[in-house]
């Protein structure tokens, strides 16, 4: 079973597309959703569609088929080319999926980040689909932590406020003024205290390398590693470098003279972004050709009026979202496991039972001695098992065990779909609508 999730949303699908995409009524939400899970590979689905995005969730046996048959049906049903609509779309498959959605569900991926209303907005399309009888356990199990990712992404960050962090505003703006073309570039970070780590977090999001610069080689070295494999290193005194070779550049040093000035800059021909967020200032004041430098009052005008202040506590938020994913999944793994153990000792118990029979009637073993004969072949059998299912256990909370998993169901011939999954569940995670 896999998790998919197609989004027309603000990011990429034009409003007039999105308006096309709109349902005019909860009936016909209704007819969509009983021809999506019509199709023997969808096993369920829920919509969400609001003036922002649409969203089709769905749990699927064959998530190539699932997505074909989506767009089809919504490109007739909006009037939208096939291939036309294709470009306006996001997908995300099962982990991927699962965090988009824990993000939607958290604001994270909202036009004003941080907003209230999405949540709500979720829960509501989730539950009219389950009352329409076309989603059910599948889905509720992560609508469920979903809406627990969302409940901590509130009360631990300040999503919903507007946070004051000069750095996402100048990523931010560099993003206004490059569009596309800012990711996949590279970015000179200096400095390596809370601004310079923030700016750096905000440009690895936003798809960009960084090279990040330091006093310290050793304190760099460290947070470098911390934010990931697209960072590299270097000290302060090779600074000049790095501003010659690359267009974009953010510095926040504790410096209290400029580190970088006017002698510095040999290329004049480099068309150059440079955001000064120090104070005292890490720039010199000079004017070139193909310069343009934001400094900390100019990015403190932009925050005025710029939602990109909201990203700060996004960053929190996100890790939070991340956290939750991994869990789900863990959980995920963990629940798949129990019923195959549960399904092989059942098939050990039948076996016991059948042969004890057999040997009963055939003499090879007396009636009287029947319950102690079948309690020394189950504590064979439970010894036999013991370590194979610590194994299972083991492995199911490993990303890879889940092969390792379905080839037990598979030797075993158990039958997982119409187990009863709710006794498996802890109690924390019975939370949000019946499974």
């Amino acid at each position: 079973m896999y998790y998919l999730v197609l989004s027309f949303n603000h990011k990429k699908c034009d409003l007039s597309i999105r308006e096309r995409l709109a349902f005019k009524d909860e009936n016909a939400v209704k007819n969509m959703l009983n021809r999506l899970v019509g199709f023997d590979y969808i096993y369920e689905a829920f919509i969400l569609s609001t003036c922002n995005r649409v969203e089709v969730v769905v749990a699927a046996r064959d998530n190539f088929a699932a997505y074909h048959t989506i767009l089809g049906l919504f490109a007739h049903h909006s009037g939208v080319n096939f291939y036309e609509l294709e470009a306006t779309l996001q997908r995300t498959d099962d982990e991927e999926a699962i965090r988009h959605l824990f993000g939607v569900v958290s604001s994270l991926d909202s036009l004003v980040i941080g907003e209230s209303q999405i949540t709500g907005q979720v829960k509501d399309a989730f539950r009219f689909s389950y009352e329409n009888g076309t989603a059910g356990k599948r889905l509720n199990r992560i609508i469920s932590y979903a809406i627990k990712c969302a409940a901590e992404v509130r009360n631990a960050t300040q999503i919903s406020a507007n946070p004051i962090s000069i750095a996402s505003v100048a990523v931010a703006q560099a993003a206004k003024i490059l569009g596309d073309n800012l990711a996949g570039m590279t970015s000179v970070v200096v400095g390596t205290g809370e601004m310079g780590q923030l700016a750096a977090k905000h440009l690895l999001r936003a798809g960009c390398d960084v090279v990040l610069v330091g006093r310290e080689e050793a304190k760099t070295k460290l947070i470098a590693s911390e934010l990931g494999e697209n960072v590299k290193i270097d000290t302060i005194e090779n600074l000049s470098k790095y501003i010659n070779r690359y267009r974009l550049l953010f510095s926040a040093t504790a410096a209290s003279e400029p580190i970088i000035t006017k002698e510095m800059v040999e290329n004049n021909d480099l068309s150059r972004l440079w955001f000064d967020m120090a104070i005292p200032r890490d720039i010199e004041e000079f004017e070139m050709p193909k310069l343009q430098v934001f400094r900390i009052d100019d990015l403190k005008n932009i925050s005025a009026d710029n939602h990109a202040l909201r990203q700060e506590q996004a960053l929190k938020a996100n890790e939070i979202v991340d956290h939750y994913k991994e869990e789900f999944f863990q959980w995920l793994r963990t629940l798949s496991v129990e019923p195959v153990i549960k399904g092989i000792r059942e098939q050990v118990d039948d076996a016991i039972d059948k042969e004890l029979d057999r040997a009963i009637k055939k003499g090879f073993v007396p009636a009287f001695a029947e319950e102690n004969m079948r309690k020394m072949a189950q504590q064979m059998f439970n010894r036999f098992l013991h370590n194979p299912t610590l194994r299972m256990r083991a492995s199911s909370r490993e990303k890879d065990g889940v092969a390792g998993i379905d080839a037990f169901k598979n030797f075993f011939e158990v039958d997982t779909e119409n187990m009863n999954m709710q006794q498996y569940k802890k109690e924390h995670h019975k939370k949000g609508y019946l499974a």
